[in-house]
């Protein structure tokens, strides 16, 4: 069976980096309210893909370990504009984050304070809207019969009962196998987006995975360089996490706490940290990378272990994806593929309720904020750039009075 022909990317890199920066500096709440700015902005607003395409991508990411967000945004830089449309997106979405948690392990902080802390629980809970919003858009797309919402609600009970990333695999291949017996049949809709990796390079990315993962720990064990251990450390905590986020943290503490790289107090502080900063919570990475010792400390030591916990997850979703493409063009897996996208909707269902909203909405007032942004999202139409400064505006006024 020869390669299906690629979508032709549609834009150019600087397009992608300075929406994904954008995005960046605008996207509070974890990775479960970053898809829900992904699909506000790349989905409703600018249609780089439909909801149907993007359903399916948020699944895949679920399947996969890395930082599941990044992976997302990734995949739809690598749609957008080829190869350096995905870098663009990595890098933009990154950059941010990045560059704020190693100021802060120089010792800058800029967090403190009643104004920012409001600042900060006011745009949490427009990641509450911006969530809700997103689920209703994909229930509507992705769940639109009873079967598939009977669907999303089983993966709904099913992740609130098994809480962790298990859970959120189990009931998406639940909802895969219930799609498999009850969704065969039904249009097929458009053509799906298709991402321009050929098999040889998901070959050749899911190979260097497997070296990396294998050989790391054997080098570093030969050569004794401090260079190679960070590395080895940062890379087996990107690849043996599911579902991204607040997950990495016990791996990340057990790389670099147990051996005394980082002190417990130093890995709490930028714990806390990196709850007050937009963006993947990876980039904590960065944070412990320019602490770390052994290691070259510093902005290099922050490179070193921001490449280091990225780079498997994107190399094996760069792996997987042609030959997704060619599983999700075949007709008997349509249904396959409709039951794991309705089984997304209660992923999202789930984690909108917690930690989502159990995190945020902590009083009336914050509640009444979380509709009024939420109406303005779904009503109003308003830009959620708009939104987001507002909730921000919003929550120090809160605090204040």
């Amino acid at each position: 069976m020869t390669d299906a022909v690629p979508s032709t990317p549609r834009g150019s890199a600087v397009e992608v980096f300075l929406v994904f920066l954008r995005l960046g500096l605008t996207s509070f709440g974890g990775p479960i309210a970053h898809l829900g700015y992904f699909r506000a902005e790349l989905v409703a607003r600018r249609r780089w893909i439909d909801e149907r395409g993007y359903g399916e991508l948020v699944a895949l990411s679920q399947f996969l370990p890395g930082p599941s967000s990044s992976q997302v945004g990734f995949a739809l830089g690598l749609l957008r504009a080829g190869p350096l449309g995905a870098l663009a997106a990595f890098t933009g979405f990154t950059l941010p984050s990045a560059v704020l948690l190693v100021l802060f392990a120089f010792g800058v902080s800029g967090i403190d304070g009643p104004v920012a802390d409001g600042a900060l629980h006011g745009l949490l809970v427009v990641a509450v809207a911006i969530v809700a919003q997103a689920v209703l858009g994909m229930a509507r797309s992705l769940a639109p019969d009873v079967r598939r919402a009977l669907i999303a609600v089983g993966a709904l009970v099913l992740v609130l009962a098994v809480p962790g990333p298990l859970g959120q695999v189990v009931a998406i291949a639940v909802g895969a196998a219930g799609g498999m017996l009850w969704c065969r049949t039904g249009s097929a809709g458009d053509e799906p987006a298709r991402f321009p990796v050929p098999r040889a390079v998901g070959i050749l990315a899911l190979s260097l995975f497997a070296v990396l993962l294998a050989g790391l720990p054997l080098l570093a064990a030969l050569v004794r360089s401090p260079v190679v251990a960070v590395l080895d450390a940062f890379v087996r905590a990107g690849a043996l996490v599911f579902g991204g986020g607040h997950v990495v943290l016990p791996l990340l503490d057990a790389e670099v706490v147990a051996p005394g790289w980082v002190g417990p107090d130093e890995f709490l502080a930028g714990y806390a940290a990196a709850q007050a900063v937009p963006g993947p919570l990876f980039t904590f990475a960065g944070y412990l990378g320019a602490l770390a010792d052994p290691g070259p400390g510093g902005i290099a030591g922050a490179a070193l272990a921001l490449f280091g916990i990225f780079l498997p997850g994107f190399l094996i979703l760069v792996g997987v994806l042609p030959f997704w493409d060619a599983l999700r063009r075949r007709r008997g897996a349509q249904g396959f593929i409709r039951g794991a996208s309705a089984a997304v909707v209660g992923v999202l269902a789930a984690a909108l309720y917690d930690p989502v909203f159990t995190t945020a909405i902590t009083d009336t007032p914050s509640f009444a904020l979380a509709a009024v942004a939420f109406v303005l999202l779904v009503a109003a139409k308003a830009p959620p750039v708009a939104v987001v400064v507002g909730g921000a505006v919003a929550g120090v006024l809160l605090s204040l009075f």
